[in-house]
């Protein structure tokens, strides 16, 4: 099995071509749910790399576990594709679920969005929540400047979720300065509360 940091380096090499192999929605099964799992009635486990079908998945389970009301993330190392990611994230964050981190839990880059489409959003002491800068493919983050366009999208997701213009700004700065594309950064439990990653 491959260690989250060997998932995340995966990841950042393919990231810019993973929308040329994915296949079509359409091609995916009602069975089909991709990354996520049952535990119980109400409860979705997920694990593994967010792609282009994580959306379409996510549709799958949730019509097969209506009553789901929290999801478990375990090692999630984070995403093929952020537009994709984004959208099941809404999806998610529409069924005001539940986002825990058991103890063993690794997630990181786009991963950390999904978590916060939690409208309650805990974590066991052990679980590790990793960031850093998007790339282009040619530019990291902080090469745009503050208030660049590019940097628009993240911080409006960041408002959808629930956090105030000013922690929505303050937690995206920090998470493209906190590491470049190609690193991350673990954050720590002065951090987590800081940018109010867990709801009170």
């Amino acid at each position: 099995m491959k260690s989250l940091a060997q998932n995340f380096l995966w990841l950042f090499l393919i990231g810019s071509i993973s929308l040329l192999s994915s296949c079509k929605k359409d091609d995916i099964a009602p069975t089909d749910y991709g990354i996520f799992s049952s535990q119980d009635a109400n409860t979705a486990v997920m694990n593994g790399v967010i792609g282009s079908n994580t959306p379409a998945h996510w549709d799958n389970f949730i019509a097969a576990f209506p009553s789901t009301n929290t999801i478990i993330m375990k090692d999630c190392p984070g995403s093929e594709d952020d537009t994709a990611n984004l959208e099941a994230a809404r999806k998610a964050h529409s069924s005001n679920l539940t986002i825990h981190l058991p103890a063993d839990a690794e997630i990181a880059s786009g991963a950390v969005d999904f978590y916060l489409a939690g409208t309650t959003r805990t974590r066991e002491p052990g679980s590790k929540i990793g960031v850093h800068s998007w790339s282009d493919g040619s530019k990291d983050a902080t090469e745009f400047p503050v208030g660049h366009e590019n940097h628009q999208p993240y911080i409006d997701y960041y408002k959808e979720m629930g956090f105030s213009q000013e922690d929505a700004e303050a937690f995206y700065y920090f998470t493209i300065n906190a590491a470049p594309a190609s690193d991350i950064h673990w954050m720590t439990d002065e951090e987590i509360a800081l940018y109010k990653i867990l709801t009170p």
